[in-house]
């Protein structure tokens, strides 16, 4: 309740003052006695009844140019504090109001679209916001609020639409976000068969971010799924080439691919992408190679190698595995013991992160969860082992 008290003062504060002003009673030397009213309006707030004072002060302070900004920092203020329905009554009232200029009620318009989208009322918000747009009043705002509204809503032809019209009016490049939109609707598309549609907006997406991972990432896939494995194996060696920190997601699939085209160079191509690109997934997957190859001894040789570069749990459990497979009894528990301490570290370790604001993630989204970014979750690479520097005395010693 002292919250709720210290948001709603300063807006008791300026009515009081405001209706101090507009009293004819009012001294030269004060404010004059305060309207019987506002007094009860603190009251109410005393009494934990915020409804009945945020009546009283919405009757009190007329909105003109001195209250407004009052009205809208008020219910700002109740939206952030997740009350949405009062923040909702406020700006309502601002835009019946008959004597506000079109900027300021432009103003009150944007604020209870955003009421709308925390209360969930997305088509409310929708028509507020194209009001905004069709106004040519804070069109800039309205427009990145509807590409918020549609993306919740995964419509992405009308994600398309926004972001085409915001691009000359920001200078941030959006190439990578409609990229995405396009490859969205490109797996739209192939989940319903049409494979023409889907490849003219992988097309599309690769036109507009001619470096973009995922189109060329979701040509590989339908090309193998149409039986062509050895385009396939192209385009996943380019997603190599254009981004390493997806080659993880590619693995499966490209080793699926080259086995389809009768290629026998697996291990040697792994070999060649771990030596260009290092990472847990690739070292993993040569190191199963060659196990089912029967050469455990290289596999224990490549992960030994690659752990004394690269702080890596998963390689390091894929190594204390194999370890307790050729222990004895009583290396074999001992082992045990080591491999079941690195699983339960591995399972709380993040496998992706986004480079925008840290979320952490188990799987890869392409739109970040948390903030909203395209493309900017990445799989999180294991620290470098830096050798310990040796003082000269002990070198020689």
């Amino acid at each position: 309740m002292i919250e709720l008290l210290f948001l709603l003062l300063p807006v008791a504060a300026a009515s009081g003052w405001w209706l101090s002003r507009r009293d004819s009673r009012a001294k030269c030397d004060g404010l004059g006695p305060a309207h019987p009213d506002f007094l009860r309006g603190l009251n109410y707030l005393l009494e934990e009844q915020p409804d009945k004072a945020i009546d009283l002060f919405l009757k009190l302070a007329e909105v003109n140019g001195e209250t407004v900004e009052t009205h809208l920092a008020l219910g700002s203020l109740f939206r952030r504090r997740g009350e949405v329905d009062r923040a909702i009554r406020i700006h309502q009232n601002l835009v019946e109001r008959k004597n506000l200029s079109a900027e300021r009620r432009g103003y009150a318009l944007f604020e209870l679209g955003q009421d709308y989208m925390c209360a969930g009322l997305l088509d409310r918000a929708e028509v507020l916001f194209q009001e905004l747009v069709e106004l040519d009043l804070h069109r800039k705002r309205a427009l990145h609020a509807l590409r918020d509204i549609y993306q919740r809503e995964r419509d992405w032809a009308k994600c398309l639409e926004v972001a085409e019209r915001l691009r000359p009016m920001t200078e941030q490049p959006m190439a990578v976000e409609i990229a995405h939109y396009h490859c969205e609707l490109a797996e739209d598309a192939r989940r319903k068969d049409d494979r023409e549609t889907a490849q003219r907006q992988l097309l599309l997406a690769q036109q507009v971010d001619p470096n973009g991972v995922r189109a060329a990432m979701l040509e590989g896939h339908a090309a193998l799924d149409d039986g062509d494995p050895q385009r396939a194996v192209i385009l996943f060696l380019r997603v190599a080439d254009r981004g390493a920190a997806y080659v993880a997601e590619i693995l499966p699939s490209l080793i699926d691919a080259l086995r389809r085209s009768g290629r026998d160079e697996v291990p040697e191509l792994l070999g060649d992408l771990a030596r260009r690109h290092p990472s847990s997934p690739l070292i993993l997957s040569l190191a199963e190679v060659l196990e089912q190859a029967r050469d455990a001894e290289t596999a224990l040789d490549l992960l030994t190698e690659y752990l004394s570069r690269h702080a890596d749990l998963a390689a390091l459990e894929r190594l204390l595995d194999l370890l307790a497979q050729e222990a004895d009894a009583t290396r074999q528990n001992r082992l045990r013991v080591a491999l079941n301490v690195t699983r339960h570290l591995l399972a709380r370790h993040p496998v992706y992160q986004c480079e925008q604001c840290g979320f952490q993630a188990r799987s890869l989204h392409w739109q970040c969860p948390s903030c909203k970014s395209w493309g900017t979750v990445l799989p999180v690479q294991p620290e470098p082992i830096v050798a310990p520097e040796i003082s000269p005395e002990r070198r020689f010693a």
